[in-house]
C-alpha cells in the first residue's frame, strides 16, 4: 500500500487532485463522550454555562469549516453541509455526536466529518469538566463516505 501524503523519497506532500474529476462527496462520522449519569443529566438540562448540546454543535460546524486550518495536508473545501446530531444516551452513559459533511470537489470530506466529531465532543468536554474531569472521549470513527474514485465505504458494525 502506498501513502500518498509522501513522495518517493518519502517527504510529506499535499496530494495533487487537479486531474481528478469534481463529484458529490460525503462523509459521516461518529464518536462518544462517556460520562456520569448525574453529568448526563447536567448536559441535558442545561449546564452553568449554558445550552451544552446547542454550543457543541455550533462548535462542530465551525471545526469541520476549519478542518485544513488544522490539518497540515488537508486541502481547503467548499463545504455545502454540515449537521451534527448530538443523542444524548442514557445506556453510555453520555452523548452520543455523528457528523455529516458534504462537498463537490475533487477529495472527500472524511477528514471534516471527522474533525466535528471531534470539535463537538471537545467541546461537551468542556462545558460539562467542572461537573466531572473525568469523561471520556471514544470511538471516533468515520462510518460511511460517498464519491469520488474510491466510491462507497461503510464501516462494518
Amino acid at each position: 500500500m502506498t501513502l500518498t501524503h509522501f513522495d518517493a523519497s518519502g517527504q510529506a506532500h499535499m496530494v495533487d487532485v487537479s486531474a481528478k474529476t469534481e463529484t458529490t462527496r460525503e462523509a459521516v462520522a461518529t464518536g462518544c463522550v462517556i460520562m456520569s449519569a448525574a453529568t448526563l443529566a447536567l448536559a441535558e438540562g442545561g449546564a452553568a454555562k449554558g445550552d451544552v448540546l446547542g454550543v457543541a454543535r455550533l462548535a462542530g460546524i465551525m471545526g469541520a469549516k476549519r478542518t485544513a486550518d488544522l490539518i497540515p495536508l488537508c486541502h481547503p473545501l467548499p463545504v455545502a453541509k454540515v449537521a451534527l446530531d448530538l443523542v444524548p444516551d442514557p445506556e453510555l452513559p453520555g452523548i452520543r455526536v455523528t457528523a455529516t459533511v458534504r462537498t463537490t470537489g475533487r477529495t472527500g470530506v472524511e477528514m471534516e466529518a471527522l474533525t466535528a466529531v471531534t470539535v463537538a465532543c471537545l467541546t461537551i468536554y468542556d462545558m460539562l469538566k467542572a461537573a466531572e474531569k473525568s469523561m471520556r472521549i471514544e470511538g471516533v470513527h468515520l462510518l460511511r463516505k460517498e464519491g469520488g474514485k474510491s466510491g462507497l465505504y461503510e464501516a462494518h458494525p
